[in-house]
């Protein structure tokens, strides 16, 4: 597959002809069911798009039943981003519903399998833009972030996830899970092509509130031979399988052959990350999912009255990941667990992004893992409570607001790719990419 940067050089025809045979290559690998459709929206160069960013006159459903049918009245920014930079949405690309989930299980549309072992999952919310790229069936993917859901599928499938610090990439045009954690964000075949894509949709938009209007490219000033002092955890991979053990000791070596300094950093432990953020993000998806009500779009399922009609739509069109989290964030909301759930989780969060200002405060990255193994079969996270552990090591930073990047560190003995994870402060990309375009050239993962 070429990369985002050799595509930028192809000519119109050159880039029909790759459109064509990608098509074809796309059809030929139906059974990974990474997309859910494909379509051409321009001349452009194709890029997979997951199917909770909005394209104009093209469906786009969360992955769930409840909003069949529904075709996009408008572009999200970034897609509009996209479209000036000569870029083109291709393929509406699979994905846990509504982004609930690690797996991409939970879709209305059946499960993605991950490129590496048809038996594995591909990881999620965004599995679908992970197994495109990594199978070879995308140039470039756009995946959101609430827990980790670029970074955990990127590690699992051998490719290059980045999420952006809160507020550097516009929000607008994307269907909300949980609005103080969201981000969209580029997953590449390599860490140029993730700049590139960055620098593309990230930047000022007075559509949404919360973008912070900054403007800076990372591009221009890429600079691998940047000597930065890195932080490695030690305590935090206690938990994790040798798999990543292995890894974690691999990149820590690969970054002090590169001339970066490695210092030692304690973190708190990850149990209340946890819990933090499931009473967060669930506190908020119950607020943002109360407009699917079968009244204003998608599906709607008669009842004998209005809330007849609400309760029924919604028990129909909303999977079992789903409707677990609606519950759980209505109860941490209730009159009486507010103050003992909600507001406690809060402070943690603010606890936990002041322990990144102190850690911070004179080293330049953190390395980290992604997830405490390699993509799991399909079932051995049958219990909900698994599944959430195996956002351990990302959600933290969601928490926090900080940018993270996961890229391809080395494969086990079975052949599975094992990603690893920079962190680096708020709006500070450049370290980021600069940190991690250093590793990955002194890996030289293949």
């Amino acid at each position: 597959m070429i990369t985002l940067k050799e595509a930028l050089q192809l000519s119109k025809e050159e880039l029909n002809t790759f459109k064509k045979e990608l098509t074809e290559k796309i059809e030929a690998n139906k059974d990974l069911n990474a997309y859910i459709d494909v379509k051409d929206f321009g001349e452009g160069i194709p890029i997979a798009v997951k199917d909770n960013i909005q394209v104009k006159d093209w469906s786009v459903t969360s992955a769930s039943n409840i909003l069949q049918g529904y075709i996009a009245p408008y572009n999200a920014t970034v897609i509009n981003k996209m479209v000036d930079a000569g870029l083109s949405p291709f393929g509406r690309t699979n994905m846990d519903e509504f982004a609930m989930g690690s797996t991409t299980e939970s879709s209305f549309y059946g499960k993605t399998l991950n490129p590496h072992a048809s038996d594995r999952v591909p990881g999620g919310s965004s599995g679908g833009s992970a197994a495109a790229v990594g199978a070879g069936l995308a140039i470039a993917a756009l995946g959101s972030d609430t827990g980790g859901s670029i970074r955990q599928p990127a590690a699992y499938c051998g490719i290059v996830g980045m999420k952006p610090t809160y507020g550097r990439v516009s929000r607008y045009g994307l269907g909300a899970y949980a609005s103080s954690l969201d981000q969209i964000g580029p997953m590449t075949q390599n860490v140029e092509d993730a700049a590139i894509l960055y620098d593309i949709i990230s930047g000022s938009d007075d559509k949404d509130s919360t973008n912070a209007k900054m403007d800076d490219k990372v591009v221009p000033n890429l600079d691998p031979t940047r000597k930065l002092r890195v932080a490695v955890v030690p305590k935090y991979i206690e938990n994790a399988s040798e798999d990543i053990k292995n890894a974690y000791k691999l990149a820590t070596e690969a970054l002090k052959a590169a001339g970066h300094e490695i210092v030692e950093k304690e973190l708190m432990d990850a149990k209340y990350d946890i819990s933090a953020y499931y009473i967060t993000a669930t506190a908020e998806a119950t607020t943002n999912l109360a407009r699917y009500d079968g009244i204003r779009y998608g599906n709607r399922v008669e009842g004998k009255n209005l809330e007849d009609t609400f309760v029924q739509t919604r028990s129909q069109g909303f999977g079992d990941e789903v409707k677990r989290r609606i519950l759980l964030g209505n109860f941490v909301l209730s009159s009486g667990y507010y103050e003992a759930y909600y507001v406690k989780a809060q402070k943690t969060r603010h606890i936990i992004k002041e322990e990144y200002a102190r850690v911070f405060e004179d080293i330049d990255l953190i390395l980290s893992p992604v997830a405490p193994t390699v993509a799991p079969r399909f079932g051995e996270l049958a219990n909900p409570m698994d599944m959430y552990l195996s956002d351990l090591y990302t959600i933290s930073v969601n928490l926090a607001g900080l940018p993270g990047l996961s890229l391809p560190v080395m494969k086990n003995s079975e052949g599975m790719p094992i990603g690893l994870q920079l962190i680096a402060k708020a709006y500070d990309e450049q370290t980021l990419f600069d940190g991690a375009l250093s590793l990955e050239k002194e890996l030289n993962y293949k």
